[in-house]
């Protein structure tokens, strides 16, 4: 590979991703990445074969993006708070921040692209979606279980539930968003979703 490879490739990657966002994946062509990339038809292909190629490498970089958010974010809580429940609200308080920011740059998520239109998007794509969705399940259910042994809730709780019900809001939040043409329609999900847990595990 020359030694500027990784660096076109990076620059690929990083035109295709906000079309995939705005058009789809089948809106978006491949001349059109090329176009927004600023390179030849040549030079993609070389790093490229096909665009459920592409579309699969703009998963698995967005997959690693969105773990390192949760190690970085639930890092910094456990820092913060020796208590599950607090880190946890710190977890999310933080994780809205990022949202904020989300909003007002990104008309969207990636992965709910992907899965709107999962006819057109190639198996390997998809199970990187799948298995990112698994990794907040395992990770979010397993810090719940820690809160529900200190923090009685107020109704009963199934941790896994409860943890898929962040990426519910957060999901959920970015059709409301696109939908209404409201940028805080994600923050608000994920403030709705924290204040729920906040009043589930009030004493």
């Amino acid at each position: 590979m020359p030694r500027d490879g990784a660096k076109t490739r990076e620059k690929i990657l990083n035109a295709a991703e906000p079309l995939l966002l705005a058009q789809g994946y089948g809106g978006t062509s491949i001349d059109s990445v090329i176009e927004g990339a600023g390179i030849t038809k040549g030079a993609f292909f070389y790093h490229f074969k096909s665009k459920p190629e592409l579309a699969a490498a703009l998963a698995e970089r967005f997959a690693a993006a969105d773990i390192e958010h949760y190690k970085t974010f639930m890092g910094r809580a456990e820092k913060l708070s020796s208590d599950p429940l607090q880190q946890f609200l710190i977890f999310i308080g933080l994780f809205i921040e990022m949202v904020e920011e989300i909003d007002t740059k990104s008309p969207g998520c990636l992965y709910a692209s992907y899965v709107y239109q999962s006819g057109l998007i190639g198996k390997e794509s998809l199970d990187t979606v799948a298995s990112s969705f698994r990794f907040w399940r395992e990770k979010l259910a397993a810090k719940i279980r820690a809160i529900v042994e200190q923090n009685p809730p107020r109704r009963p709780v199934d941790p896994e539930l409860l943890a898929d019900q962040m990426t519910v809001a957060f999901e959920g939040g970015f059709v409301m968003a696109r939908s209404l043409g409201e940028p805080r329609a994600v923050a608000r999900a994920v403030e709705q979703y924290r204040d729920y847990v906040e009043l589930l595990f009030k004493p």
